[in-house]
């Protein structure tokens, strides 16, 4: 069974691309989560998840972040666009681990 966590977090740019990446970084508690969960070895030390924003639900990786200890759950343009969503905004997430 998946565990599920809801946090709100910034949208944020990622400057060191020159496309646009835009990611949240999960708070510590929901970073805990994911990271206690027993899964199989991905790249980067990925995290199969799946996601809600306002009504966009998708599957996507999150990805440990070495500086801060935590993850980051990548935000596509469909979903930006779809829920309206501009980089420093708060988003409401509901994250489910599926590994």
């Amino acid at each position: 069974m998946a565990e599920t966590c809801r946090f709100t977090a910034e949208l944020w740019r990622w400057a060191a691309a020159q496309d646009a990446w835009f990611f949240v970084t999960l708070p510590d508690d929901a970073s805990a989560l994911v990271r206690e969960r027993p899964r199989p070895r991905r790249g980067f030390g990925s995290v199969r998840v799946e996601v809600t924003v306002g009504t966009t639900t998708w599957r996507t990786s999150v990805f440990p972040d070495s500086g801060s200890g935590r993850y980051v759950l990548p935000v596509k343009k469909a979903v930006r666009t779809a829920e309206d969503l501009e980089e420093g905004e708060p988003v409401d997430v509901r994250l489910s681990v599926l590994e």
